[in-house]
């Protein structure tokens, strides 16, 4: 993997033609040393946010040493790159023979449940091993998310009761856990969630060992800033106080976005320039899927390929590489006037559920990596970042 001060500087000496994640390993750092010291809980990283070795070896190398995994690939993944890692099966529905083997094979003692056919299952499938972690997943609320996480998964107040009773009977360690949704923009959801949790661990009448907060932890985006992580690490060990839990009870969370969307952006190249509109070489089949679906704003930067200076602004279609017409960006999007073919724009903090999404549909979808030092973006765990253009917003100049 070559090094580079800028995505500038790969433009330059380059000219790639395909997309380029430019990996930024010092903002892995600066994420991993915030929640290994100053949140009060346990850090799984969720491996689903982005499985790409380089950033788990950052991660590694940080002091991230136990993983939210949800498939029998992640599993393997983490378990031949660190050895000795700590993993935790989190996905509420697994089939038997991925149970079986990630007990039996891979050494993860740790697995979800919210139903009581997924609790049987674990347990037969582990031959009714004692040496387990039994989670189970509550469903709350999910007011405050910008992505709502609510109806395929977590047990209802008596569900939940009934699960945490019948888990107890087998549970070396018994704990519970629950998502209030992705990119969580208020800290009071952790407080109001776990106030419902506890509850619940009440009139279940059992004792729990572990406290999973999840998952939900906001990066940062060009329109919506999010309240500072101390908020939410404040909101969270505050609530796990007044919880009916062991004195001695472990507190866990699931981050991803929040340790690894800063840890990359997306250098794509300008194909065709038609007035009012440009093609480039990533779309919502690819990394820019939630920019695309999700209307995210990802601050993006344009850098042109002769080196010229850009001035002005103006509103651009924005057309994704494949040969579905559905492939663009739902609204305009306001760049530098005077764009045309070899121009590239650099999409920031796209380290979460970027190269996660991408497809290969159409036979596109191959992508390279390179390492920048610079910090044009806004960040969560420092001051350092310039002012950058919001996806769909006319107010930057």
């Amino acid at each position: 993997m070559h090094s580079y001060a800028t995505p500038y500087n790969i433009v330059r000496s380059q000219e790639p033609d395909v997309p380029v994640y430019c990996f930024r390993p010092e903002r892995v750092t600066a994420a991993a040393k915030w929640f290994r010291e100053s949140f009060p809980a346990q850090p799984f990283y969720a491996v689903k946010a982005n499985p790409g070795v380089h950033v788990l070896d950052a991660l590694w190398a940080a002091g991230i040493n136990s993983f939210d995994v949800a498939s029998e690939n992640e599993i393997e993944l983490i378990y031949n790159r660190f050895p000795g890692a700590r993993m935790a099966f989190l996905h509420p529905v697994k089939n038997r023979r991925a149970i079986a083997r990630a007990y039996h094979q891979y050494g993860v003692r740790i697995f979800v449940t919210d139903t009581q056919a997924e609790l049987h299952k674990i347990l037969e499938e582990t031959g009714y091993a004692r040496d387990l972690t039994i989670i189970v997943r509550i469903g709350v609320s999910n007011d405050g998310a910008t992505l709502p996480l609510t109806g395929k998964f977590g047990a209802n107040e008596d569900e939940a009761a009934a699960i945490l009773r019948e888990a107890r009977r087998y549970a070396d360690e018994l704990g519970v856990s629950f998502h209030v949704g992705s990119q969580a923009m208020k800290p009071s959801a952790w407080a109001t969630a776990m106030a419902d949790v506890s509850r619940i661990i009440i009139s279940a009448s059992v004792t729990v060992d572990i406290v999973d907060v999840g998952g939900g932890f906001p990066s940062i985006y060009a329109d919506t800033p999010p309240p500072s992580l101390e908020a939410y690490a404040a909101m969270v060990e505050t609530s796990f106080e007044n919880m009916f839990v062991l004195e001695n009870a472990d507190l866990w969370c699931e981050p991803g976005r929040a340790l690894v969307a800063e840890a990359e952006s997306l250098l794509v190249r300008i194909e065709l320039a038609k007035p009012g509109s440009i093609y480039i070489n990533d779309g919502s089949y690819g990394s820019l899927y939630d920019a695309v679906h999700e209307r995210w704003a990802f601050p993006v930067r344009a850098i042109t390929g002769d080196g010229r200076k850009l001035r002005g602004m103006a509103e651009y279609t924005v057309y994704g590489p494949t040969c579905d017409s559905t492939d663009k960006f739902p609204d305009k999007v306001w760049l530098p006037a005077g764009l045309t073919e070899g121009d590239y724009l650099e999409f920031g903090n796209i380290g979460a559920y970027g190269r996660a999404m991408a497809s290969r549909f159409n036979g596109f979808g191959e992508t390279e990596v390179a390492i920048v030092h610079d910090a044009p973006w806004p960040s969560l765990y420092n001051a350092l970042g310039a002012e950058v253009i919001a996806i769909g917003s006319k107010a930057t100049k």
